[in-house]
């Protein structure tokens, strides 16, 4: 892709994040060893939009209270992470680095989740992400704290199944955090019936300010795994947000306003099922249709994300 120019200073329109592999097989993931992923901001943004998540606004069940979440999604990205001149890497941002502990934290885990779901949609094929407390009532206590299980769970092309601990951190990981990520991953999960294949401990966080993300496979744990069912609204929590957002156009400022910088659109077959709250049905015929809406510019869940200029050229970040 050509530059973005904006007089003296120069953007590039993708973006490379330097990342590590570890324990991976050779017959599925990436190659072990240090690598850079290739990626843009859309991508980035779907990516915090769609991770399949519980939030307030499902309590509310309110279209305002769902906008309200995306927003809140988009926002915790704009204010972390900024892009800098003549570089393609992402920069952790003033405003980020001077929360206090308990603020870093919450955007730490934000930005944990959505480069889980990066690097799982980029390199392993798998789309489709849901937090483990979307099954909460499934769940014992010992489980429910995230203590001792993954935080994620996610469906591939070809409807394998993987688990996901996912963590974020403001600076390099050492070797007990490491650890710690791979522990929580290798708890079994088993989906429907079905065992993960993959058991992956993730970790998003910051070298000398620039950020990275390093994930490792460890070998399960040999034990019974605990197993979960799909709810039947288990997609609503991953589509709500992006619905929302979508239908925003009865606001004052529509969905693709100069401020946000982002515009949502969901490819209308898969819109009509999700606004009648067939998310499951919605889900499926995302599947069937992948390849048609990756050619005309969807995301394989049917999701569009067109971002605006002022994402690479930074204007409106917390630098």
């Amino acid at each position: 892709m050509s530059p973005i120019i904006n007089r003296t200073r120069v953007f590039s329109s993708s973006l490379l994040i330097d990342f590590e592999s570890e324990g991976f097989p050779t017959s599925i993931g990436p190659a072990n060893g240090f690598q850079v992923l290739s990626t843009t901001w859309r991508e980035i943004l779907w990516a915090a939009l769609t991770v399949g998540r519980p939030s307030i606004s499902f309590i509310f069940q309110h279209r305002l209270a769902s906008l309200f979440e995306a927003l809140y999604r988009i926002s915790q990205m704009r204010m972390a992470l900024t892009q800098e001149t003549f570089s393609q890497h992402l920069y952790r941002t003033n405003a980020f680095r001077q929360l206090d502990p308990t603020e870093k934290g919450a955007v730490s885990y934000a930005l944990g989740m959505a480069f889980c779901k990066l690097f799982a949609h980029k390199l392993l094929n798998t789309h489709w992400l849901l937090h483990l407390d979307v099954f909460k009532d499934q769940l014992n206590p010992e489980l429910r704290t995230g203590k001792s299980r993954p935080d994620l769970v996610g469906q591939n092309d070809a409807g394998d199944w993987h688990a996901f601990e996912s963590k974020g951190r403001s600076s390099s990981p050492n070797d007990d955090a490491k650890q710690k990520a791979k522990q929580q991953a290798q708890r079994l999960v088993r989906v429907d019936g079905q065992d993960c294949r993959l058991h992956i401990g993730a970790i998003s966080f910051f070298r000398s300010e620039t950020l990275e993300f390093y994930w490792r496979d460890p070998a399960p744990i040999k034990e019974e795994p605990f197993e979960v069912r799909l709810p039947e609204d288990a997609w609503k929590h991953y589509y709500l947000p992006a619905l929302s957002f979508s239908q925003s156009e009865g606001l004052d400022e529509p969905n693709g306003t100069d401020e946000i910088g982002i515009s949502v659109e969901i490819a209308p077959h898969i819109y009509e099922l999700l606004v009648q709250g067939q998310w499951s049905k919605a889900k499926e015929l995302a599947d069937r249709s992948r390849q048609e809406l990756i050619e005309k510019g969807y995301f394989p869940d049917g999701i569009k994300l067109v971002v605006g200029e002022s994402w690479a050229k930074g204007r409106g970040t917390f630098k």
